[in-house]
């Protein structure tokens, strides 16, 4: 288990990692995120965000692109995305505040490498939620063909975003009810797949969905992981919670948040294996001819469903990820507006963002300006008949790059800033390493228009800045 902050030693033990989240308080005080979460509402929002059934929209692309071995795939994923959870874990005894990544980095890095790490975060955070409220609407458009899927869509954004401004805990609960449904159906699938197995025996070999189609191909698989990893963010939402985790710093908040990042890894791992490995014993084609047919990689798990169980479960899945998407969104969209509070707090954004309600004890003027972005980048990509791949391809680049200057910040706390004790310690610097190799791996696979999108934004990111640096120089020098 990861040490605790403690293990730091480092200079600004009590000054620069003390943030407004140190205290224990429990929120009584004005303008104080009120600490009601449990270690359950953390978890609920963690596998909200990520969605118990990721894998079925990009099944069919894995399997054809790991010549049949999706399950490997997703176990190899599991463990590259456990460097980051532990780099999580980490930081967020180090640093209990709402900002999450940005807090780390400013923290373990300094002032401007905070700002870029939260920069870069709100790319994913905001973007993310408009991808998932567009999923919704397709599925639900499918359904209801009457209704426009740019009209569900926003219904999706509006709904969700009275339920976070209702209060973290209302929404947890309401997510926890919609959590329970979508692993409802999964155990439906899972029941329904081991039956068709039993009765009818699967139409490829038992091992073929670890070991692949024709031999095991490591860069086949590596080349999967790559795509594999996204289905996992999500799990990093936990961490801007920590303001809101009961017990606050001396009764085991941030031991809290840190379980709570790991254990949604943990049983997102295991629930994506377990899916994967039934999907491709049943699927009724081979891993060779659906990379001849990239047009039905989509639609491969819900084809496979519907071959080999009924057309009944391939509705139930199509439901589930109709309504699961939609509160997929709503964690993203409460971990963005985290996100925009902490950094306005710390004068990075616009201060009214820093705001927090009084009677729902949430940060509603972020929260407010985190749900319009999403609603206009949601309902414009609702509207074009190539919006999703659009949206789709710019959300990944910020998260990979505030997660590799998360592994930078444990590093540069423990090993730069920390003592002799804290430099001791080998997974201190090993496992942040090894993680922000991953990291760099994931984004030389992106796609070009990817890596574009994402450089444009740091570009902007490093304009402001360099903007609010020379305001503040400005104003020290007036001041002097």
């Amino acid at each position: 288990m990861p040490g605790t902050s403690g293990d730091a030693g480092g200079p600004g033990a009590d000054g620069a990692a003390d943030t407004a989240a140190d205290g224990d308080g429990d929120s009584g005080a004005p303008g104080a995120l009120r600490r009601t979460l449990t270690f359950r509402d953390l978890v609920v929002y963690g596998l909200l965000f990520i969605a118990p059934m990721a894998p079925v929209g990009i099944f069919g692309t894995l399997q054809a692109v790991s010549h049949g071995a999706v399950t490997t795939v997703y176990l190899v994923a599991t463990v590259a995305m456990a460097f980051t959870a532990f780099s999580y874990a980490q930081m967020v005894r180090v640093a209990p505040g709402a900002g999450s990544v940005y807090t780390y980095a400013r923290v373990g890095l300094g002032e401007g490498a905070g700002f870029v790490a939260g920069w870069m975060a709100m790319l994913d955070y905001l973007l993310i939620p408009a991808v998932a409220y567009l999923f919704s609407g397709i599925a639900l458009h499918a359904l209801v063909p009457s209704v426009h899927q740019w009209v569900w869509t926003a219904l999706a954004v509006a709904v969700t975003t009275l339920l976070n401004l209702w209060g973290v805990r209302t929404a947890a609960r309401v997510g926890f009810a919609v959590l329970a449904m979508e692993i409802v159906v999964l155990a439906v699938f899972v029941v329904s797949a081991v039956v068709e197995l039993v009765v009818h025996g699967a139409p490829r070999g038992w091992a073929e969905p670890l070991t692949g189609e024709g031999g095991f191909s490591v860069q086949a698989v590596l080349a999967a992981v790559s795509v594999a990893v996204l289905s996992y963010l999500g799990f990093d939402a936990i961490a801007s919670f920590a303001e809101e985790a009961g017990g606050g710093r001396a009764r085991g908040g941030p031991d809290r948040v840190a379980r709570a990042v790991l254990t949604c890894l943990a049983v997102a791992g295991v629930l994506f294996a377990v899916q994967t490995y039934l999907a491709a014993l049943l699927m009724p084609m081979s891993a060779a001819e659906l990379a001849a047919r990239p047009g039905e990689q989509g639609a491969a798990f819900y084809a496979t469903v519907d071959a080999s169980v009924g057309r009944w479960l391939h509705d139930l899945v199509a439901v589930s990820k109709a309504v699961g998407a939609a509160f997929a969104a709503l964690a993203g969209q409460a971990a963005a507006g985290r996100l925009l509070f902490a950094m306005a707090r710390d004068r990075r954004l616009p201060g009214s963002m820093s705001k927090v309600d009084t009677g729902s004890g949430v940060p509603r003027r972020a929260l407010l300006g985190a749900a319009l972005v999403t609603l206009v980048a949601a309902v414009w990509a609702a509207r074009r008949d190539d919006g999703l791949d659009q949206l789709s391809s710019v959300v990944n680049v910020g998260a990979l790059t505030a997660f590799g200057l998360l592994h930078a910040s444990v590093i540069g706390w423990f090993w730069i800033r920390g003592t002799a004790a804290a430099r001791s310690v080998p997974r201190h610097l090993v496992v942040p390493l090894l993680g922000l190799a991953v990291v760099v791996a994931v984004i030389a696979e992106a796609s070009a228009a990817a890596r574009a999108v994402g450089g444009a934004w740091l570009v902007v990111g490093l304009v402001v800045l360099a903007a609010q640096y020379r305001g503040r120089a400005r104003a020290g020098g007036e001041r002097g």
